[in-house]
């Protein structure tokens, strides 16, 4: 053994150095960025998933709604007499304050939820907030439309002047129910946009002047370009608009089409 010899042992362990760190850094960032948009998918397919299901269970109450009134669809809404309320499907608006009372909807006893800021009746991927309340209600309704245009001609507010003699439909009646859209997401143009409980075609009817080009359509395509519909069979499905189907390309508002077929079927027998 040598006398005064040292050992020398080598620390394993050392700082990173500054261009490691910027490497690191770099990795980390390019990762996030690849993961990001997977994310932002994800959470859009979740939010399309959840409005079909809430689009199912509302078909399902309207279609035992329809059995229980001798297969006559749903009513859009309908006054009081005596107290001047309006009920619709989503709940009765109050003639006194305006107040809603939401287990009075026509669909109320055939669904377990009612009016709330997750609710059956609430789009998850246009939030309460991201839309003013159309009419004298300022609460939640609803950001589904429902298509009294052509289900309860008589009993849809704000067209049943131009179209109240078109007959009250029975859903037996429907002449190919998989393709009618009885819901669907809708939305209203304006700033901000409002929500809207009526489902409108692209075309409304005059009766001097025939079918027009309706301006302001309620088809809201929220879901990536795509609207989340609920038709005559009772089953969901996700519709991605082309061009020339929207009327407000920035709000992503507009119709499937751009003749009515999907919401009237014999639109072209009126």
């Amino acid at each position: 053994m040598q006398v005064g010899a040292h050992n020398h042992i080598s620390n394993p362990l050392r700082g990173f150095s500054l261009i490691e760190l910027l490497v690191v850094t770099a990795v980390i960032a390019l990762l996030i960025s690849l993961l990001v948009p997977t994310l932002s998918g994800m959470r859009d397919a979740a939010r399309s998933i959840a409005c079909l299901s809430n689009l199912r269970q509302l078909g399902v109450a309207w279609s035992v709604y329809a059995d229980d009134f001798q297969s006559y669809a749903m009513p859009l809404a309908d006054q009081i007499p005596d107290s001047g309320d309006t009920v619709y499907w989503f709940g009765a608006v109050m003639h006194s304050n305006g107040s809603i009372e939401p287990r009075r909807g026509f669909l109320a006893p055939y669904l377990e939820d009612s009016l709330h800021e997750r609710s059956v009746f609430e789009c998850p991927a246009q939030p309460w907030g991201t839309y003013q309340t159309q009419g004298l209600p300022r609460s939640i309704t609803t950001t589904y439309g429902y298509n009294g245009y052509y289900l309860c001609p008589p009993k849809t507010p704000g067209w049943s002047f131009a179209i109240g003699d078109r007959p009250w439909r029975r859903t037996w009646e429907i002449p190919a129910p998989a393709e009618l859209l009885v819901f669907a997401d809708t939305l209203l143009a304006g700033d901000p946009p409002r929500n809207s409980a009526l489902l409108d075609p692209p075309k409304t009817w005059n009766r001097w002047r025939g079918w027009q080009r309706n301006a302001f359509p309620t088809t809201s395509f929220r879901h990536g370009n795509a609207t989340a519909v609920l038709t005559g069979d009772v089953s969901g499905s996700i519709i991605r608009a082309e061009k020339d189907w929207l009327t407000q390309p920035d709000l992503g508002i507009g119709s499937v089409g751009l003749e009515p077929s999907r919401y009237i079927p014999d639109w072209r027998e009126w």
